[in-house]
C-alpha cells in the first residue's frame, strides 16, 4: 500500500486502517562532546521507544521534553532526523545525498539541535528518503556506485556526529529521468558497504518500497546488518517481514497528532505483550503532549510521562 507524503498529509489515509548503542566519536567536535555529557537519566526496562521529526516544522529538541514519572527516564530512546534525501545528478548520472535547508539547519547547529539528546542517552539518526528524481536504493547500476552513496552516508554520520541512517524507500520514482527499474543487488550492495563503513553504528529499515523487498542477493542476506525495522503504516500492526529477532521488530506504529489516544495505547499493549522491543512514533511537536504519551508510556513501561519545556 502506498502511503501519502509524510511531510504533509500521510496519516490521512493510514488512519483508516486502524480498525486492524552509540555515537562514534569520529570528528573532534563529537569526541570533545562526548567528554562533556551530562548524567544520563536513569535507566528503564521496555521496549526501545523511536521518534520521526519532521525537522522542516518541528525541534529535535522536542524528543527530550518527555521522561518517565517513575525514575526518570527518556520516554523516546531514539530520534530521527527526518529526512535527508537520495537525489539523481542528470550531468554526473549518479545519486548523491542531499539535504534540506532544515535538514542543514539541524546538522550544522548540531551542538544545540543533537548533541543536547545525545547528553540525555538518546540516540540521533538520520532518514534518507527518495526524492523524486529517479535515484533510489534500489537501482544502483553496479556495486561501486552503491559503495559511493554508502560512503557519503557514513561520511554524514561522522562529520556531523549522528548515531546511525535510517533507510526509507518512498517517493524515488524509479525511472525519472532515464534511471533504471529497481533491481535484486542494489540494495544488498549498499547495506552491506554501509555496515562495513560504520561497524558500530544503527542502520534501521522502515520497511516499505522495493528495497524493503530485496534484502538478499548472490548468497548474502542483509537482514542481519539492520539494529531495527519497522511497520510504516501509522495506526496499524503489522509485523516487519525480516530476519530479525522480536527485539529489534516494530509492528506498532503511531502518528502522534493523528492517531487516536487509545489506539496508540493498545498497539503499545500489544508490542509488549507479544514480546516486540520496539514502538515507534511519528510527528511529535513542541505541544505538551503527555497525556496522550501516558496514554501509550503506562503500558510498555507502567509509568506516566513527564514534559518539561
Amino acid at each position: 500500500m502506498r502511503i501519502f507524503d509524510r511531510s504533509r498529509v500521510r496519516t490521512t489515509a493510514l488512519a483508516l486502517l486502524a480498525a486492524a548503542a552509540l555515537v562514534g566519536g569520529a570528528t573532534a567536535t563529537t569526541q570533545a562532546a562526548s567528554t562533556t555529557r551530562s548524567p544520563v537519566a536513569a535507566a528503564k526496562k521496555g521496549p526501545t521507544s523511536v521518534a520521526y521529526i519532521e525537522v522542516n516544522n518541528d525541534s529535535m529538541l522536542n524528543v527530550g521534553k518527555y521522561t518517565l514519572a517513575n525514575g526518570g527516564g527518556n520516554v523516546f530512546d531514539v530520534a530521527v532526523i527526518f529526512a535527508a534525501n537520495i537525489n539523481y545528478d542528470t550531468t554526473k548520472k549518479s545519486a548523491y545525498l542531499y539535504f534540506n535547508e532544515n535538514v542543514q539547519r539541524v546538522l550544522d547547529n548540531a551542538q544545540t539541535q543533537i548533541r543536547p539528546l545525545q547528553a540525555k542517552g538518546i540516540k540521533v539518526m538520520l532518514s534518507v528518503l527518495g526524492n523524486h528524481q529517479g535515484a533510489g536504493f534500489a537501482n544502483f547500476p553496479s556495486q561501486g556506485a552503491a559503495a559511493t552513496f554508502a560512503k557519503q552516508l557514513s561520511d554524514a554520520v561522522g562529520k556531523y556526529g549522528l548515531d546511525g541512517i535510517d533507510f526509507d524507500d518512498e517517493y524515488a520514482e524509479y525511472g525519472n529521468n532515464g534511471t533504471g527499474q529497481p533491481n535484486s543487488s542494489s540494495f544488498v550492495h549498499l547495506v552491506s558497504a554501509l555496515r562495513a563503513n560504520m561497524p558500530d553504528k544503527l542502520i534501521s529499515l522502515y520497511n516499505i518500497g522495493p528495497a524493503a523487498s530485496r534484502l538478499s542477493y548472490g548468497g548474502v542476506n542483509i537482514s542481519s546488518k539492520f539494529n531495527y525495522a519497522w511497520n510504516p503504516y501509522y495506526g496499524t500492526w503489522g509485523v516487519p517481514g525480516i530476519a530479525l529477532p522480536k527485539s529489534a521488530l516494530s509492528p506498532a506504529a503511531i502518528d502522534v497528532r493523528a492517531t487516536p489516544s487509545s489506539t496508540a495505547a493498545d498497539l503499545a499493549k500489544r508490542t509488549v505483550s507479544e514480546g516486540y522491543g520496539v514502538y515507534l512514533t511519528y510527528n511529535l511537536d513542541g505541544s505538551d503532549r503527555h497525556t496522550y504519551v501516558s496514554g501509550f508510556t503506562q503500558q510498555l513501561y507502567g509509568s506516566s510521562a513527564v514534559y518539561t519545556p
